[in-house]
């Protein structure tokens, strides 16, 4: 993918002229080169823990529902996660965002801090972790799609076939973990599916004109006048019965997935760009399984080790791809 094409990264503009370059220009230029890869790495990184961090989202959640509501989960994690957000705005003085950006934060509180939380919420009640993992094994692909809309970018040949193929096989494996039968809670899935895709790539666009958690908090504070009504709402009309384990799944669904998560993802997507980094989340419904064993309980088949391999070849592919 050329620099010159990226929405969400500053582009480098090299300015050439009749007059030799100097020794303190090689240098400068040495150093650019040096620095571009090491951005590469550090966005790779940061993605891969956004994954990890979202990994851990569907055993939480399901922990928080055995002290919470669904409605009453996702209104307080969206609270919890907008005062911890706006502390750090106000301690640290952060302006306003501009006016023009305030639609696009809309899209992302809409997508990401509401859609997605809530509707998989919906769908874990009547859905098992593994059957749940096939949204995610579908919204790397969903994500790039959306990108490519909303940013003009066109990932090559290469990148579609290792992204289909690994989208495939997160698909077929978590379908056949759950035993192929469609439930209540798809369509459910379905939409979480799309509300989080135009939610990642108008976050990844955004944080590329300003930091992540920039995003993220303001994203949060724009929700928090609905999800303090819901809150109150929810909390009078939904039982609650405190245990350890539902304390846990709010504090991690608050403060790790929909804070820290979105913070550490959005700088990645805008180091790496949209499409790419959205392909790191393949491996996300195999890191869930793999809490749901620990954390759950949950059975997990032999076939995983097969299907973590091919879908980390992928994502190696769609990694080196050009655009």
């Amino acid at each position: 993918m050329k620099t010159k094409d990226s929405a969400t990264a500053a582009t480098p503009i090299a300015v050439t002229d009749s007059a030799p370059r100097t020794t303190a220009g090689r240098a400068d230029a040495a150093a650019l080169r040096h620095r571009r890869p090491a951005a590469g790495h550090s966005g790779t990184l940061l993605s891969a823990l956004g994954v990890v961090a979202f990994s851990l989202t569907f055993p939480s959640t399901v922990w928080g529902l055995e002290s919470f509501g669904p409605w009453s989960l996702v209104a307080v994690r969206s609270v919890l996660a907008a005062l911890v957000a706006g502390a750090l705005l106000l301690a640290l003085r952060v302006p306003l965002p501009e006016s023009r950006h305030w639609a696009g934060l809309a899209v992302v509180a809409g997508g990401v801090v509401i859609g997605f939380p809530l509707l998989t919420t919906l769908a874990l009640q009547t859905s098992t972790t593994s059957h749940a993992a096939v949204v995610v094994g579908l919204l790397p692909l969903t994500t790039a799609a959306f990108a490519a809309l909303r940013t003009g970018r066109r990932p090559s040949r290469t990148f579609w076939l290792a992204a289909l193929a690994g989208a495939a096989v997160v698909i077929a494996f978590t379908v056949q973990q759950s035993g192929g039968a469609l439930q209540r809670g798809d369509l459910y899935l379905f939409g979480a599916l799309l509300v989080c895709a135009a939610g990642y790539t108008e976050g990844g666009r955004l944080a590329g004109r300003m930091p992540g958690w920039h995003v993220v908090g303001w994203a949060l504070i724009l929700c928090l006048p609905l999800t303090l009504a819901g809150s109150a709402l929810a909390l009078s009309v939904e039982p609650v019965r405190l245990t350890a384990h539902g304390v846990i799944g709010l504090a991690w669904v608050a403060a790790g997935s929909t804070f820290f998560g979105l913070y550490v993802w959005y700088r990645g997507m805008a180091s790496i760009g949209i499409a790419k980094a959205s392909q790191l989340q393949l491996a996300q419904p195999l890191l869930t399984l793999v809490w749901s064993v620990s954390l759950l309980g949950e059975g997990l088949s032999p076939a995983a080790p097969v299907a973590a391999t091919a879908v980390l070849v992928c994502i190696a592919v769609t990694q080196r791809a050009r655009s």
